[in-house]
């Protein structure tokens, strides 16, 4: 048996080793497998395309987040993992948006994912909260926290870029301006 995965859905272990194993023909295929079962829903109930796709791609983070964790566990079905988390993140863009979530057209399962939507947008908070630090840390902290932590460039290369006269000096600066981000990341 190869172990290329069939041209249909993939079943929901192929997804989640894909996953784990970096795989992009095991996210596009998940693209691909259970996307229209979430525009069906969107547009069912007061949504449209452009909805459908930034509920389905908040989804699938969700998911991939949840996988690269460790702790998922394949309780239930993956189309329904999936259709679970779409369905809180548009009730909740719908109460926000002030309309009515009564009658919803439904798919029978859903389980529930409270938790799992709770970490992903207490990861986004703080991501954004980080992202408004370095914006505020200024020059050239930003630039030599970006170059090292994202980057992956070395602290040698970082002591050439800036003119330091050794890595140590480097090094000094780029913790200075860790205390300086910590500082700022926890006023904002």
């Amino acid at each position: 048996m190869s172990n290329k995965l069939s041209s249909s859905v993939p079943t929901d272990r192929e997804v989640v080793l894909g996953i784990l194993n970096n795989s992009e023909e095991a996210l596009n295929k998940l693209y691909l497998g259970y996307y229209p079962m979430v525009l069906q829903f969107i547009l069912n109930n007061s949504g449209d395309e452009d909805d459908a796709k930034d509920v389905y791609q908040e989804s699938i983070i969700v998911l991939y987040n949840k996988i690269k964790s460790g702790n998922f566990e394949l309780s239930s079905k993956l189309k329904t993992y999936i259709y679970s988390v779409s369905r809180r993140i548009w009730l909740k863009k719908l109460s926000q948006m002030g309309k009515k979530t009564g009658n919803l057209a439904d798919f029978e399962d859903v389980v529930a994912v409270e938790v799992d939507l709770e970490v992903h947008e207490e990861k986004d908070r703080q991501f954004e909260k980080m992202q408004s630090a370095l914006v505020h840390l200024g020059e050239p902290c930003k630039t030599i926290i970006q170059d090292f932590y994202i980057n992956n460039l070395s602290m040698q290369d970082i002591s050439e870029k800036f003119g330091y006269t050794n890595t140590d000096n480097a090094k000094t600066q780029k913790y200075k301006c860790l205390q300086r981000l910590k500082k700022l990341f926890f006023q904002v």
